[in-house]
């Protein structure tokens, strides 16, 4: 990945309502791989402190989008076609940590493969929460 279009992913995420919002972190941005790691807050969570399946998709979409236009080398912008996620355990952390891979990328349509994990900020060890499978696709 270009040093431009490193400095162009991480512009977009800074620009972000949502993600200053979320106060969400970037975390790693190469070509085909980002991680964005969200802390905690109340408005994310379910009556018993675990974070909100609506969350984890949340963070699924924005993450698997990115790591979908660090598949391209020009400036692009992609929408999700298809989002699928499993749940796998109660999401109990601090943090959610996502890392998404490019598992195809085509000319308009990528697949990317999305993990999400719980990190909690005195232990730093990662719990896996959610898997998904998104289909994004180019249209700029």
């Amino acid at each position: 990945m270009t040093e431009e279009k490193k400095h162009l992913i991480e512009a977009s995420f800074n620009r972000s309502e949502t993600l200053k919002f979320y106060q969400a972190e970037l975390v790693a941005v190469e070509t085909d791989f980002i991680s964005i790691k969200i802390p905690k807050q109340s408005i994310m969570t379910r009556k018993h402190g675990m974070f909100n399946g609506a969350m984890i998709a949340s963070l699924v979409d924005v993450s698997s989008g990115y790591a979908a236009v660090s598949h391209y080398e020009e400036d692009c912008y992609v929408v999700t076609v298809e989002l699928k996620v499993n749940y796998l355990n109660p999401a109990f952390g601090d943090n959610l940590l996502s890392k998404s891979y490019v598992v195809k990328g085509g000319k308009k349509i990528s697949v990317v493969r999305t993990e999400i994990y719980t990190v909690n900020d005195d232990l730093n060890n990662e719990k896996h929460v959610a898997t998904s499978l998104v289909t994004m696709m180019k249209i700029k």
